[in-house]
């Protein structure tokens, strides 16, 4: 199963100096059966991007509780077994939790399939979304509006080989 583990640029660089993503246990997201009838699609491209994007709002999260850390969102895709991958049943259709997986133990990076990493365009964006995560959370529309803003910046892709190199770059 593939999973995306949301993360910051620190976060990617204590994972690369470990060679795991851990420890355990890790929330990551994931293509779930409440994922699947969220989205209503049976493309497994379309459902692995919309649980990508669940990975990059809980990136974003992240970043929210770490004003000093790069204004960039980091996802890591890794493949796991199956059983290693929990969806809560409880909170299957819960807005909150859609395609969150729990993963009981730190997971190798030879695992990862691929990094995902916000752009230099989208820091602005993305400080300013980080920023506004609490009144958007309360019902503020204009901090919705403007955490929206950061979906609109694709994340790149990264072969698990440039990990160094992004975080020599930008961390």
């Amino acid at each position: 199963m593939r999973v995306y583990v949301p993360l910051t640029l620190p976060g990617l660089a204590a994972a690369h100096r470990a060679g795991e993503l851990g420890p355990g246990p890790l929330t990551a997201y994931a293509v779930t059966p409440g994922l699947r009838e969220w989205y209503v699609s049976d493309d497994i491209e379309e459902l692995e991007y919309a649980a990508l994007g669940r990975a990059a709002q809980a990136s974003l999260r992240l970043l929210a509780v770490a004003p000093d850390t790069p204004r960039r969102r980091v996802v890591v895709a890794v493949d796991v077994p199956d059983r290693e991958a929990v969806a809560d049943p409880d909170r299957g259709l819960d807005p909150a939790a859609l395609g969150e997986v729990r993963i009981e133990r730190a997971v190798p990076l030879e695992r990862a399939a691929a990094v995902h990493v916000d752009g230099g365009d989208a820091e602005a964006d993305v400080a300013a979304a980080a920023r506004a995560l609490g009144a958007a959370d309360q019902g503020d529309d204009d901090a919705r509006f403007t955490v929206d803003g950061a979906d609109d910046h694709e994340l790149l892709w990264y072969a698990t080989q440039e990990i160094g190199d992004i975080v020599e770059e930008l961390g």
